[in-house]
């Protein structure tokens, strides 16, 4: 069994080799019972009308296809679906408008289900085909039914369906499933939406449940404002020209929800500060409408009040917002493209919405739902905005979410991802620009993580051979695929050979930038590693300690490359049968942990779990159990009983015991 050992960092990524004790990451059983409600189910509006839709009430097990334009309320329908089951094990809710984004999707529920990280769809969509639990998965906004080429989930006699999208196509109806066109609400519906004068209202605007959610605001929230004036007031404006083309009303209008959408946002631009409201819609207009972090909001450079602005949205429902201690925006996808279709240029403001997303990413990912939201957002702003990320260095962004998909345990998702900007990279940029090579280098990383170490090797070595030609053997993108191509060479079975190539390199590095570089400290890292991969473990030892003298020299305690460092240090003493040392090193990195990071922090869990095995190695098989048992007790209160770490500390805990 071994602990969590990098072997070395590279742009930011971490190669591991080994999986913490226990099989965290590989091998996990699935849970008895699983019990998960997705977070990204949306909140279902207040005032919500309940609608008659047979296929849907009836559903016990089997697919629905809810098929519609927008506005519809096609989503609002399936929340409030998922909201009230409550005979179901899991409630799963993805965002199908990208394939990207269903396999993104659906591996983290693989994730939920089998109790560790996956990489890709097939575990969630195996466990739907043999599973005896029941389960709703809600498939909201399925952009083209091409993109589910392959990841269909079978239903079998536990699972139920639900797509959500404005196609409505052939293939929709294939393996069992029903389509339902989804139309505007009944004239009794509407009513009963509006209540008392609000026939006319409804039979202007179509019925289209938006349009009439902004009208019954606008009337509730200005002074003196009826049903009937509000008529007279749409009639009066002449926006129809920024109505989507494609979107057409159930009565034959289709500018029935641009002039509502216009008549709000114009109220809520007149409440004070005046003029906050409009620049704020335009910003959420180019995010994701599932769930906009407020930080992110706060960040983007605007010179309005925000909270005001949002507050004056919100009023008019353009907008919805939780109430929690860190709320979430959201906002129709259909206000959204409205507000779009205004804008002319994006050119001004895709700076700072980029910058704002930036600014509020985390150095350390600790709360996933919070990345999953800041991923989502990049990728709506990239699809949007396309090639004017392409300037002023802010694709930067885009590099970014590629890693935090990594980084999620998604490799595949990120090896495609990154394969989408090594392309646009080449297309902007240029083949020789430094972007497009700095991609071509993460590209190749995350085919190696996605399990084609032969391709990355070989990704690597074509890497370093134009990296050579464009900026010489001295430049630090060029020595960076050197220590790809070494460390590569290692996986595919070379580990001498890594370990020959990482001499070499170390020695221009020290030559070039000196002993004490960043890039020098971290090829003496990685050399550490594949020296006790091939065999030498004592030299593993050796090298750790040296390079950890230097870490504390260079960075001090707590730096995150010392804190790795300090860990594979222990981990190596144990493999060496040092396990008093391994007790010791570990002993003093659990100190600093708890100092820098926190008592409750995962890395500060990890190697208490660690520092219990040694000692139970070492022969205190006493004070193991009782290590043990504490920790239980915390990952309980901190990660829950499902987490795949509180089940490795169960799992030794039961060893040691017995």
């Amino acid at each position: 069994m071994t602990d969590n050992v990098q072997a070395g960092t590279v742009s930011g990524h971490v190669l591991q080799a080994g999986a913490v004790h226990g099989n965290v990451y590989f091998g996990s059983a699935p849970q008895e019972q699983v019990r998960y409600r997705s977070g990204a189910v949306p909140v279902v509006v207040e005032g919500f009308q309940p609608r008659a839709v047979p296929s849907l009430d009836a559903l016990t097990t089997g697919a629905v296809v809810l098929s519609g334009l927008g506005g519809v309320g096609k989503t609002q329908l399936a929340a409030d679906y998922a909201n009230r089951m409550r005979d179901v094990a899991l409630v799963g809710w993805v965002t199908a408008s990208g394939r990207a984004g269903v396999i993104s999707g659906l591996a983290e529920l693989g994730t939920v289900v089998t109790g560790h990280p996956v990489e890709d769809a097939r575990p969630f969509l195996d466990w739907c085909s043999t599973t005896d639990q029941s389960w709703l998965l809600v498939l909201d906004d399925l952009a083209d039914p091409a993109d589910m080429v392959g990841l269909w989930p079978r239903i079998g006699e536990s699972g139920r369906l639900v797509v959500t999208t404005r196609r409505n196509e052939p293939s929709l109806r294939a393996a069992g499933r029903q389509l339902v066109d989804l139309g505007v609400f009944t004239p009794a519906e509407s009513q009963a939406y509006l209540g008392e004068g609000g026939s006319e209202l409804a039979e202007l605007l179509g019925h289209l449940p938006l349009a009439l959610s902004q009208a019954a605001a606008y009337v509730a929230m200005v002074p003196g404002m009826t049903y009937a004036k509000y008529v007279e007031k749409w009639r009066t404006e002449a926006l129809a020209a920024m109505f989507p083309t494609d979107w057409t009303g159930a009565d034959g209008r289709s500018d029935t929800v641009a002039t509502t959408w216009s008549i709000s946002v114009a109220a809520a631009d007149q409440l004070e500060p005046v003029g906050a409201a409009r620049p704020m819609l335009n910003a959420i207009s180019l995010l994701d409408p599932n769930g906009i972090p407020l930080s992110v909001l706060a960040a983007v450079r605007l010179d309005i009040d925000v909270e005001r602005a949002l507050t004056a949205l919100r009023r008019f429902s353009l907008i919805t917002a939780d109430d929690s201690p860190d709320p979430v925006i959201r906002a129709h996808a259909l206000v959204q493209q409205a507000t779009r279709e205004r804008l002319s240029d994006f050119s001004k403001l895709v700076g700072p919405v980029a910058d704002a997303i930036a600014e509020s990413w985390p150095d350390v990912e600790r709360d996933q739902e919070f990345a999953v939201m800041l991923r989502a957002n990049a990728l709506a702003l990239a699809h949007h905005c396309g090639p004017l990320l392409w300037s002023a260095r802010r694709h930067e962004l885009l590099f970014r979410v590629a890693e935090s998909v990594g980084d999620a345990g998604q490799a595949l998702a990120a090896r495609d991802l990154q394969e989408e900007i090594a392309g646009a990279a080449a297309v902007h940029l240029g083949a020789d620009h430094r972007d497009t090579l700095v991609a071509r280098h993460d590209l190749a990383y995350w085919r190696g993580q996605a399990g084609d170490v032969v391709g990355a090797t070989h990704a690597f070595a074509d890497l370093l051979a134009d990296t050579l030609r464009v900026f010489g053997p001295d430049h630090r993108i060029s020595l960076s695929a050197r220590q790809n191509f070494s460390q590569w060479r290692g996986h595919v079975g070379d580990a001498l050979g890594a370990v020959a190539g990482l001499l070499d390199l170390l020695s221009d590095l020290s030559r070039l930038f000196g002993p004490d570089d960043p890039d020098s400290l971290a090829t003496r890292h990685a050399l550490a590693y594949w020296r006790g991969a091939a065999g030498d473990s004592v030299g593993a030892v050796l090298g750790y300690a040296e390079v950890l003298k230097d870490l504390l020299r260079v960075h001090g305690r707590g730096h995150p490359h010392t804190l790795v460092t300090q860990h594979n240090l222990a981990h190596w003493r144990g493999r060496t049968g040092d396990f008093a040392g391994a007790v010791q090193d570990l002993g003093a990195l659990l100190a600093d942990q708890i100092h820098f990071l926190g008592p409750d922090h995962p890395s500060t869990l990890t190697t208490r779990h660690n520092l219990a095995r040694w000692r139970g190695e070492s022969g205190d098989v006493n004070g193991a159990v009782r290590a043990l048992g504490d920790l239980l007790g915390d990952q309980l209160r901190v990660l829950g009983p499902d987490h795949p770490r509180t089940k490795d500390t169960r799992a030794l805990f039961d060893r040691w015991r017995q």
